[in-house]
C-alpha cells in the first residue's frame, strides 16, 4: 500500500491531509424517488418490487445483466448491475428494502442507476444519514475511493485527539490576523484541514469546488508562501556568493552606440541603464528582461556581453535551439567585427576539429564572448574568465541548466552575473511566483516605423485565395512565409509536409522562386537557404515552426500559418512577429481545417482582435495554465498541490508582504514552512 501511496505523492500523515477532495457527494439526505432529476448524483431508499436477468447485445457479444426496480410510493426507478454474484441477485429479491447512492441518468422514458453503491437498510441504518459531505479523492491505481476515505479518517482522528504533532500551524495568530485576504476569519490550519475533508451541510458545495472557501485559501496562501520564500533563500544565496564589479558603459559602448545604424528606443536604454547599475556592484545581477517579438533584446543582450568584456572578462549568451542561437552568433559576430573582439561558436553539432579550437580560445581567454546551444553547459567546456550569462528564453530550459551555466565562474572564486531574456511575455502574476527570484525589466515599447501585423482568419476551404494573395505580394516586391505545421512531433513528418507544401506551391507558381527550411536540414543547408531568402534571392520560403524565434527579414511582410488551429497562442505570436520588421503594412493569414473546437476558435479570435504580446500571454495562460505556458520542463516548480496561480492571483501581493514580514520576525519558521510543502518535488531553487 505505501508503494501505491507513493505514486499519488503521499508519504507522511501530513500528506494525507494535504491531499484534498477533488469534489463532494451529498449523501446526508434521502431524496424521493418521485422528486429526481437526469444526471443528479444522491442517496435513495425503496423496495425492490421485482428483479430479473436480461442480456443486452453489445455487436456481436451477449451481455448479462440484473435489472431490479426499486419503488418508494412517490415513484420507481431502475437498478442496472453488469457484473453481479449470485448472493447479491438472491440479496435484491422482492421485498427487500435498500438504499443507494450513484447518478441517475434518463434512459428512453424511464430513470437509472448504474452499478450504485447499497446496502440493505435496517430501523438503525434509516435513522442514521451522513452528517457531512462525502469527499471524492484523486487516486491511482490500485488505491480505492474508500481507502482513502477510510486513511484521512484515520489521520483527522488523530490530528483533533492531539496524539500525535502530525499538524504544525507555523504562522502565529497575530501574523494571520493582520492578512487582508483573510478578512479577519483567521483560520488556524486545524479547522481548515477538517472543513476541507469533512464539510457540514451548511458549507457553500459551489464555492469548495471551485477551491474558494476560505479554509481552502488558507491552504492555498501558505503554499505559496512557502514557494516565496524558497525563492528569496535561493536569492540571499546567490547573492551572499560574490561577483565581479563590471565597468558602465565603456569605450566599446561608445563606439557600438556610434555604428548601430538606428537610435535605440527610450525602453532599451532603460533595461541597459538598470543592468548596468546591476553588474557595478560585486553581487551577482538576477534579471529577467521581457520584450515582446521585435523590440530589440538583442541589442540589449549585446551591451551587456560589452560590459563585461570592457572589464576585461568573458560572456557566455545562451539559446534553445540551434537556429536561434546560430541567428545570434551573426549578429554577435557582425557587432564585433566593428569593435575587433572575437565570438566564439559553440553547439551540439559543432565538428570534432573545430569543437577543440573553440574549447581552446574559450579556456584561454582569446574569446571575448561565447555564443551556443546548451552544449555551454557540458563539463569539458572551462571558461578563462567568465562574468556575465545571458540565457535566452529561459523557459525553454530547465532551472537546473540556468545554474548549471552560472557555475562556470566557480574557477573564479566569483559567481557570474545572470541576465534571462523571454520574448513570451509571462504576465505578472505567474513572473512573480515562478521568477521570485530574479528582478523583472521589460522592454515595452517597439522600434519607430514598425506597423502593427495585420491578422485574417481563414478557413482552408479558401486556399486559392491565400495563393492568390501571395502572388499579389510578390507582385509588390514583397516576400512571403508560409508556414506548416503538423500534430505529431515527428520531424520527419514535419519535413515531409514541409516538402510537399512547396512542390504544390512551386507547381502553382512557377515563376517564384520558392525556398525550404524544416528541422532535419544540416545547419549549413538552412543557413544557405536563409541567407538566400534574406538577400531577396527567394520569393517565399516554406518553413517548419523552426522559424519561430530569431529570424529577421524586414522585407517579408506576408505569412501564412497553415493548419494554425494546432498552435499555442504564444507560438502564433512568436511566428507572426517574423512579419511586420520593416516599415511595409504586413498581414498574417491563419487558415484553419474544419471543424474548429471551442479553445481554437477562441484562439484563433484572441489573435485576430490584438497584437499585444502581454494580452495574448495572459489570454494563454487562462487557455493552458502556468505548466504549460513556462515549458515542460519547468512544471516542476509550478505544480502546485492546492494553489492554483490563475484562481488565487490575488493572494500573491500578500504573499509577498507576508514573506518580508517573516524574513524580519520570525525567520524561524522559514525552513519548517518550505519543507512542509517544497520537500520531495523538485525544487525549483536548488542551487
Amino acid at each position: 500500500m505505501a508503494e501505491k501511496l507513493a505514486r499519488l505523492n503521499l508519504f507522511q500523515l501530513q500528506d494525507i491531509l494535504f491531499h484534498l477532495p477533488l469534489r463532494y457527494e451529498d449523501r446526508t439526505r434521502v431524496i424521493p424517488i418521485g422528486s429526481l432529476q437526469a444526471n443528479q448524483r444522491c442517496v435513495i431508499e425503496g423496495e425492490v418490487e421485482h428483479s430479473a436477468i436480461s442480456f443486452s447485445r453489445s455487436g456481436k457479444q451477449r451481455r448479462r445483466m440484473l435489472m431490479v426496480h426499486l419503488s418508494d410510493g412517490t415513484g420507481s426507478i431502475k437498478l442496472r448491475f453488469f457484473n453481479f454474484s449470485k448472493a447479491q441477485q438472491a440479496k435484491l429479491s422482492k421485498g427487500t428494502l435498500i438504499r443507494c447512492y450513484g447518478e441517475v441518468r434518463r434512459v428512453v422514458n424511464h430513470l437509472e442507476m448504474m452499478h450504485p453503491e447499497y446496502a440493505e437498510v435496517s430501523t438503525e441504518l434509516t435513522a442514521s444519514v451522513d452528517e457531512t459531505m462525502t469527499p471524492v479523492y484523486p487516486t491511482t491505481e490500485g488505491v480505492h475511493q474508500l481507502t482513502l476515505r477510510r486513511l484521512s479518517e484515520q489521520v483527522l482522528s488523530l490530528l483533533n485527539a492531539e496524539q500525535k504533532n502530525i499538524l504544525v500551524d507555523y504562522l502565529p495568530e497575530t501574523l494571520l490576523k493582520e492578512l487582508a485576504v483573510f478578512e479577519q476569519q483567521a483560520i488556524d490550519l486545524k479547522t481548515a484541514v477538517n472543513l476541507i475533508h469533512n464539510p457540514t451541510t451548511d458549507v457553500s458545495l459551489q464555492q469548495l469546488e471551485q477551491g474558494l472557501h476560505p479554509a481552502q485559501q488558507r491552504l492555498a496562501f501558505e503554499e505559496l508562501l512557502a514557494h516565496q520564500l524558497s525563492m528569496q533563500k535561493l536569492r540571499e544565496k546567490i547573492q551572499q556568493q560574490g561577483a565581479a564589479t563590471l565597468s558602465k558603459g565603456g569605450e566599446l559602448m561608445a563606439r557600438y552606440y556610434q555604428f548601430l545604424p538606428f537610435e535605440l528606443t527610450a525602453a532599451q536604454k532603460k533595461v541597459i541603464a538598470v543592468i548596468e547599475k546591476d553588474v557595478s556592484v560585486n553581487r551577482p545581477m538576477l534579471r529577467l528582461v521581457q520584450g515582446d517579438v521585435g523590440s530589440g533584446k538583442t541589442v540589449v543582450a549585446f551591451a551587456a556581453c560589452l560590459m563585461a568584456v570592457d572589464s576585461g572578462k568573458q560572456a557566455a549568451v545562451m539559446a534553445p535551439t540551434e537556429i536561434l542561437a546560430e541567428q545570434h552568433y551573426q549578429n554577435f559576430s557582425l557587432w564585433a567585427d566593428e569593435l575587433d573582439l572575437t565570438v566564439a561558436w559553440l553547439s551540439g553539432k559543432t565538428k570534432t576539429k573545430q569543437r577543440r579550437e573553440m574549447l581552446e580560445i574559450i579556456a584561454n581567454g582569446e574569446a571575448d564572448i561565447v555564443v551556443g546551444t546548451h552544449a555551454l553547459f557540458q563539463d569539458e567546456v572551462e571558461f578563462n574568465n567568465l562574468a556575465l550569462v545571458v540565457i535566452d528564453e529561459q523557459h525553454r530550459f530547465g532551472v537546473h541548466q540556468r545554474l548549471a551555466l552560472k557555475n562556470k565562474a566557480s574557477n573564479t572564486g566569483l559567481t557570474a552575473h545572470q541576465l534571462i531574456m523571454t520574448a513570451t511575455p509571462i504576465p505578472r502574476t505567474l513572473s512573480m511566483t515562478a521568477y521570485g527570484d530574479l528582478d523583472v525589466s521589460v522592454i515595452d515599447e517597439l522600434p519607430p516605423g514598425r506597423t502593427p501585423v495585420k491578422t485574417v482568419v481563414m478557413p482552408e476551404s479558401r486556399r486559392q485565395d491565400v495563393v492568390q494573395r501571395v502572388k499579389a505580394a510578390i507582385a509588390e516586391g514583397r516576400q512571403v512565409y508560409w508556414v506548416c505545421t503538423l500534430v505529431e512531433e515527428s520531424e520527419a513528418l514535419q519535413a515531409q509536409a514541409a516538402e510537399d507544401t512547396q512542390a504544390l506551391l512551386q507547381e502553382q507558381m512557377p515563376e517564384f522562386q520558392i525556398g525550404l527550411v524544416h528541422g532535419r536540414m544540416k545547419p549549413v543547408e538552412k543557413e544557405s537557404v536563409m541567407q538566400a531568402f534574406k538577400n531577396k534571392g527567394l520569393q517565399l520560403l516554406v518553413a517548419t515552426t523552426v522559424i519561430e524565434v530569431g529570424v529577421d527579414v524586414p522585407n517579408a511582410s506576408l505569412m501564412i500559418i497553415e493548419n494554425a488551429e494546432r498552435l499555442g497562442l504564444s507560438q502564433l505570436h512568436q511566428l507572426r512577429g517574423r512579419v511586420g520588421r520593416g516599415s511595409a503594412a504586413s498581414s498574417c493569414v491563419l487558415m484553419y481545417s474544419s471543424p474548429l473546437s471551442k479553445t481554437a476558435k477562441k484562439r484563433l479570435s484572441i489573435m485576430r482582435e490584438t497584437n499585444s504580446g502581454f494580452d495574448i500571454a495572459e489570454a494563454d495562460l487562462k487557455i493552458r495554465g502556468p505548466g504549460e505556458v513556462l515549458g515542460t520542463r519547468q512544471t516542476g516548480m509550478m505544480q502546485f498541490r492546492i494553489a492554483d496561480i490563475l484562481r488565487d492571483e490575488q493572494l500573491i501581493p500578500e504573499v509577498q508582504r507576508c514573506a518580508e514580514k517573516i524574513v524580519k520576525q520570525y525567520p524561524e519558521i522559514i525552513e519548517p514552512l518550505i519543507k512542509r510543502w517544497l520537500s520531495g518535488a523538485e525544487r525549483y531553487g536548488e542551487v
